[in-house]
């Protein structure tokens, strides 16, 4: 055999070593950067998803809290108009109680 065969052919391992090295090197670089990729989507996505949530959850607050102000308004006024109804029904026997304790009061019994 011939020694100088016998290096090219450690030379042409070597060098295809070097581009195996580089090709595997290149696949990493690549990947990582693909990973990265997909991490910022997937936190993209989750920030839209996020904020659609709180939208949605902000809108139903919004409307609860309408249809709770509404009840709360009928509430009162339903209550002021039967506070009304007690005050103008006891002016009206106010009188008649007065007159008929007074009678109790001084009425002797034996």
């Amino acid at each position: 055999m011939d020694p100088f065969r016998g290096q090219g052919g450690i030379q042409m391992l070597l060098t295809a070593e070097q581009e195996a090295q580089h090709i595997v090197t290149n696949a990493r670089n690549l990947r990582t950067q693909r990973l990265k990729q997909a991490k910022e989507e997937a936190e993209k996505e989750a920030a839209q998803y996020r904020i659609h949530m709180e939208d949605e959850y902000q809108k139903s607050l919004s409307e609860t809290t309408g249809s709770s102000g509404s009840n709360v308004k009928r509430l009162d006024q339903e209550t002021d108009a039967k506070i009304r109804n007690l005050k103008k029904s006891g002016s009206k026997v106010s009188t008649e109680v007065v007159d008929m304790l007074l009678k109790y009061v001084t009425n002797i019994k034996t």
